[in-house]
């Protein structure tokens, strides 16, 4: 069995076609889907998503790029969900996808803060882990999480140093190769799911998003995480078994058993 530990399969880009999605994915022996929650307005579509298909699993979360015109109330909403989601019938597995990202014009870097370190006091004080949105802010998120005692989570789509990736894995976190692994000119990525240890990695579609290189530019799906596991497979000499085997373990360290 895999676990795809990040899709958005609440995605409108699924809206005509989810059930088949999920069936197809289920065909290729994806047995686990962790859907994170970006802002408090797609929160009941990943809650209902979880609910229908057995599998899935919920994560709540406000992205980096949906801060917008957010305040207060926004974080104190998710506390309020976190709190009452835990006693429903599909208890959240961790608090995201939440981050930093320091990639697009006009970047609001104290309010990114502001909602970053929030979110990180509600996965301690839930005893949940985080999923990380992380982009030309690695070592801020970093910094944040050495400082918030969280030592649980996955660094979503990782693409920083090996340095980097050695320092989130002391702090106890694994990291997510997807997509972006399967093209022959993403050398770092190539390097780094080649050379890092086996035990701190985990796989991930983010689909519709980062399609691997056979679908570049078209939608992206879970069904083709055992295809993007057996590229792990080639770059580390391995058997498909033995990433299946590990990659879902270190899913499950992280999330719970699926």
């Amino acid at each position: 069995m895999l676990i795809d530990s990040h899709c958005h399969l609440d995605a409108r880009e699924f809206a005509a076609d989810r059930d088949a999605v999920v069936e197809a994915a289920r065909a290729k022996g994806i047995g686990g889907i962790l859907v994170p929650g970006v802002a408090p307005e797609n929160w009941a579509a990943v809650r209902d998503c979880c609910v229908r298909y057995p599998g899935c699993y919920p994560a709540y979360g406000i992205h980096p790029l949906y801060i917008g015109s957010l305040g207060d109330e926004a974080l104190a909403l998710l506390r309020q969900w976190l709190e009452r989601e835990k006693a429903g019938p599909c208890p959240p597995r961790a608090v995201g996808e939440i981050g930093l990202d320091h990639s697009v014009a006009g970047f609001d870097a104290a309010k990114q803060e502001q909602f970053f370190v929030a979110q990180l006091k509600f996965a301690h004080e839930f005893d949940l882990p985080v999923l990380l949105h992380v982009r030309r802010a690695v070592d801020q998120v970093l910094k944040g999480l050495r400082r918030s005692g969280v030592r649980r989570g996955i660094a979503h789509a990782f693409n920083g140093s090996r340095q980097q990736a050695d320092a989130f894995i002391d702090l106890g976190l694994k990291l997510g190769f997807g997509g972006a692994m399967t093209y022959p000119g993403s050398t770092r990525i190539r390097q780094l799911a080649a050379g890092l240890p086996l035990e701190a990695i985990v796989l991930e579609t983010d689909a519709p998003d980062i399609p691997p290189v056979w679908l570049a530019g078209q939608r992206n799906s879970p069904r083709e995480l055992l295809a993007i596991a057996r590229v792990l497979a080639e770059l580390r000499s391995l058997s498909l078994k033995e990433v299946i085997d590990a990659t879902t373990g270190n899913a499950e360290a992280v999330l719970g058993t699926v």
